[in-house]
Formats: structure tokens, C-alpha cells, sequence
């Protein structure tokens, strides 16, 4: 799971001397390539330790967003700025509220790495779904927006925006049981029963309604910026983990937040939804669904795309118990983390057994 914009764009410090650059190189590059540039360039990196190195540029009174590749030898299809400046840029004339982008520059030779220069977005980041100090309306409306964000994102046609090739249409959740299974076995510590029982159920119960959209791969409360007084999304952030897939597939991660307890992931699952002014997890699907234009879902279908979200989570919180165990993620934060893996994988099989009884 990529990192969070919590660290990326709150608060900045001085460029790490590993991440430092020619800065009359790139401010030359962008007088020739980013539109409106003018005056001298000020640059601060954002804190947190990201995949992608980001920056805030500062020049003419103007602020821009520059995401890089990180120095060093990486893994070939790892850190593709890219693929995320393709989408963006590929996303700016549909109703998906994305930063303006400017140009992508491949030239090594510029700063060192790939990067590319977008818009600086100001605006709220909300970190917890039960937003506390709202009011009940202004939670309804907050959630409202979400709602028509990623329904709009649904509503996209790849094809018609140059996406056809961001990724392999159809058969997506058929790989991604393949690609998690993979990665889990890559960085098992244990023997978790219900991780095996997954394994096996998974791959022979996916549903037949094969459907290919964008999908961001990480759609939550905290990959979104908010206008500063308005309950409307002014930029999905985040788009590493965006492909072309399933739909619901993608609609169901971002609905896991219904499903997981407060204190563990900043979930909504024991609150008092009504009091709170917000919807219900059927609530909220069924927003979507009238938004999508599509008829109900089959709440077996969509509770197996809860499952393999839940299993797909189990995969990259195994991924971090293992680091943890090579001492390579040592941060208690990391370590909490880590041991979300077994009780995760367990509520996803209880999902399982209860669709059996049915």
C-alpha cells in the first residue's frame, strides 16, 4: 500500500541531502517545458518518507508539485511516476477532480531521475472518516462528494480518455488472487489457517460480472484534498496503485472503511452511523450504484469483493510483519501494524462462512 499523504503533503523541510539536485538545471527545464513559469525557484522537499521523493516548488508566486523517481537501483516496475502523470493528466477533462499537470521529463539528465510537475493543491486533508467536530450535515456532505468522486472515476471511458493500455482489461480479480497469494507466501512467518482457507476458496468463487474500469487502488477519506470551507474534492491524490480492473473490486476497498474497527485502522465499524450523520455501508452502495447507472449488486458478489480487498490487506500487512521480523521495520508503528495480519484474515473468513450458511 502506498504511503500516506499525511506525510507527503503536510508540512516541508530542507531537500535531503540523498534526494538533492541541480536546482538551476530544473528551473532552467521548466522555463522551456511548464506554462506561466517565471521568477527564481525556491524548493522544499514534503516530509515523510515516501516512495517517490515529492517537492514543493515555489517561483513567480506561484506553487507547483514536483514527484520524482528516488535515486539508486529500484525495482523495474516500482516507483512509475509516469504511469501516475499519465492518468492525471489523462483524468483532467472528466468529472474526476485531479491537480493540473504540466510536463513529464524523462531526460535523466535534468535533476538525475524522472519526475513530473503538477499544480500545489491547497485544501483540507481529513484523516478520520468519523470527522470529528462536524456537524451531522456536514459529515452527509462529505461523504455525498466521496461518493460522486468515485463513481465518477467508474463512470470514465478509458478508451475515450487514451487508457486503453494503462492495463489489462478483464480478469483482473482472477490475477490479483494470483499476485496476493504470491506475495503472501513470498513473506509468510507463520501458519494462519484462515490465510490457507482463503487461499483456497478465493480463486474458485470469483464472480462472473467481469467489468474493466479505471481504478485508483487506494481510494480513501486521506487520498483526497478538500476545499478549504466546501464539502467538495478538489484532487484524488495517490494514483500508484491505479490500473485498469474491476470496478466493485475498487468500490469495495474504498467501503472496507465500514467494516473495520476505529482503533485499529480509523475505521467506522460500532459507531453510531445515524448520530454521526453518516450513511450506512448499504447506504452508501446504493448511492453508488444509482450514480453508476448500474442495478443492484448481488450481495454475494459483493461480499466476496469485500473478502479479497480484506485478503489483498492481509497480503501487505504480511508483507510488513515480515520486514518487522528482518529487522527492517523496526518502529513499534510498524510492528502494531503487522500484527493486524491474523485477526484481519480470520473477520475475512468469518465473511466467508457466513456467505456458506446462506
Amino acid at each position: 500500500m502506498s504511503q500516506s499523504y499525511q506525510d507527503r503533503f503536510v508540512g516541508t523541510r530542507p531537500v535531503a541531502p540523498a534526494h538533492a539536485f541541480d536546482v538551476d538545471r530544473l528551473a532552467a527545464w521548466m522555463r522551456g517545458h511548464v506554462e506561466g513559469y517565471s521568477g527564481d525557484l525556491s524548493v522544499e522537499q514534503f516530509k515523510g518518507g515516501q516512495s517517490n521523493p515529492t517537492f514543493l516548488l515555489s517561483a513567480g508566486g506561484k506553487q507547483y508539485v514536483m514527484r520524482r523517481k528516488p535515486p539508486g537501483t529500484l525495482l523495474p516496475s516500482a516507483h512509475a511516476v509516469d504511469r501516475e502523470y499519465r492518468v492525471i493528466t489523462a483524468l483532467a477533462n472528466t468529472d474526476v477532480p485531479v491537480a493540473r499537470t504540466y510536463a513529464l521529463c524523462e531526460d535523466e539528465s535534468v535533476i538525475g531521475t524522472m519526475f513530473y510537475i503538477m499544480d500545489y493543491v491547497q485544501g483540507r486533508i481529513l484523516w478520520d472518516p468519523a470527522l470529528p467536530g462536524m456537524t451531522p450535515q456536514q459529515r452527509r456532505e462529505i461523504f455525498d462528494e466521496m461518493n460522486r468522486v468515485i463513481a465518477a472515476l467508474h463512470s470514465v471511458d478509458y478508451a475515450a480518455v487514451g487508457l486503453e493500455s494503462y492495463g489489462k482489461a478483464g480478469s483482473y480479480i482472477e490475477r490479483q488472487v494470483a499476485r496476493w497469494t504470491k506475495q503472501y507466501r513470498a513473506s509468510e512467518t507463520e501458519h494462519i489457517e484462515a490465510v490457507e482457507n482463503l487461499i483456497e476458496w478465493l480463486p474458485k468463487n470469483i464472480p462472473a460480472d467481469d467489468e474493466t474500469r479505471v481504478v485508483h487502488g487506494d481510494f480513501r477519506i486521506d487520498n483526497v484534498i478538500f476545499h478549504p470551507t466546501e464539502p467538495r474534492v478538489l484532487a484524488v491524490l495517490d494514483w500508484e496503485l491505479s490500473t485498469l480492473g474491476h470496478p466493485l473490486s475498487d468500490f469495495a476497498y474504498h467501503c472496507m472503511t465500514w467494516r473495520m474497527p476505529p482503533e485499529q485502522s480509523r475505521g467506522l465499524a460500532g459507531m453510531p452511523l445515524a448520530e454521526l450523520g453518516l450513511p450506512t455501508e448499504a447506504e452508501y452502495v446504493a448511492e453508488y450504484c444509482r450514480r453508476t447507472g448500474r442495478g443492484e449488486i448481488s450481495q454475494t458478489n459483493w461480499e466476496y469483493y469485500m473478502v479479497f480487498n480484506m485478503f489483498r490487506l492481509v497480503g501487505i500487512l504480511q508483507g510488513i510483519a515480515k520486514r518487522v521480523q528482518l529487522g527492517n521495520a523496526a518502529s513499534a508503528e510498524a510492528a502494531n501494524t503487522a500484527r493486524r495480519t491474523r485477526p484481519l484474515a480470520e473477520q475475512a473468513w468469518r465473511l466467508v462462512e457466513q456467505m456458506q450458511k446462506q
